[in-house]
Formats: structure tokens, sequence, C-alpha cells
């Protein structure tokens, strides 16, 4: 896995050639994402390194994947993520993680996740944009997924494809440990140029 340094390196790069590729300002791109325009000089000039909800509003207000922010270099036609690879986006003090296995920006915006979370932990999602889908499977213990108030267990070698362009949450309801596999996908949008 490279260094947190070197992600946060990749992220300013990436974050900044998005970005001015869009012909975007900080203040449209701050707009647009809701985060502040003193947090994007800082995550472009490679002095912070943001969480995972920052990355995904940047990621969605520019159209592109939250892998292609953290991706550390160009992606050839075939691409084989190694174990040491893997970036891990999220990790708690309960044990739980995020790790962002793959994702493309093109043709089409997709991401695959591996999501653990301890026994009694949850994970809010915010809404994605207008499309967005996310499919899943449990490979060990139970999901409880709530969007936009409804609930629902997922078991066991269960699957799930819900609209995440609402609020979700992922939740571990159980006494044991909770594995997942998700993937995202996003309808491929073209950002006003605001």
């Amino acid at each position: 896995m490279p260094d947190p340094e070197t992600i946060t390196a990749a992220i300013a790069s990436n974050v900044r050639a998005q970005r001015a590729h869009r012909g975007m300002t900080l203040d449209a791109l701050a707009a647009r994402s809701g985060v502040s325009r003193g947090m994007l000089v800082q995550i472009e000039q490679c002095r912070t390194n943001p969480s995972v909800t920052t990355l995904t509003r940047i990621a969605d207000a520019l159209g592109v994947t939250v892998a292609r922010l953290v991706e550390v270099s160009d992606t050839p036609v075939v691409r084989v993520v190694h174990a040491s690879d893997v970036v891990t986006l999220w990790r708690s003090d309960q044990g739980g993680s995020a790790r962002l296995l793959v994702g493309s920006d093109a043709p089409a915006i997709l991401e695959m996740w591996d999501w653990t979370l301890a026994p009694g932990e949850y994970h809010d999602g915010d809404a994605h944009p207008a499309g967005t889908r996310e499919m899943l499977t449990v490979l060990e213990g139970d999901l409880t997924l709530s969007v936009y108030g409804s609930r629902h267990v997922v078991g066991l070698n269960e699957a799930v494809l819900f609209s995440a362009d609402r609020p979700h949450r992922y939740a571990n309801e159980t006494d044991g440990r909770l594995r997942f596999i998700m993937v995202v996908t996003e309808p491929r949008q073209t950002p006003d140029q605001s």
C-alpha cells in the first residue's frame, strides 16, 4: 500500500488536475462540493489528508470517482490492483474500515469497496448525485441498511441494490463482525463550467 504522504500528494495533484481540466475555479468547486475554499486550497497544496466524506463530495462535484482522486499513477488499459496498493480511506477505533479496491471514471463511474464494521458500529453515507446506485453482498455477518427511513437486514451471502442518491447508513447491529463488498455506480455527467 502506498504510504500516506504519497496518497496525499496524489490527491493534491489529481484534484488540481481534474478541476483545471473542467475549467473550474476554487470558488466554483467549493460551491458545487460544499467543501470550503480553504480546505480545497489545503488539499491542493498537499497540506492535509481529507476525510472520505470530503473526498466523496469533491469527486461528486468533479464527476469522477473517489478512486480517481486517490490514484497514484495513470490508469493503464489493464489495471491489476495488488493488495499492497489497495487504499484504506476510512478506519474506526473499533476496527471498522472501508477499503477502495478499484475504481474507474471512464466510460462509467464505478467503484468497488471492501467494508468491515465491528459489532455496534455504523457509517452514515451522504446522498450521492441523482441516479447513483449501490450494490453489495454480505460476506460475513448481517448488515442493517437504512435508506431514507427504511431499514433492511441483509444476511450472509445475500445481496442488495439500492438508490444511493439519498442519505443511507450501513450498520452492524450484531455481536459479530460484518464484512461486505460494495459496488457504486454513478451516471456519467459533465459538470457545468460555473
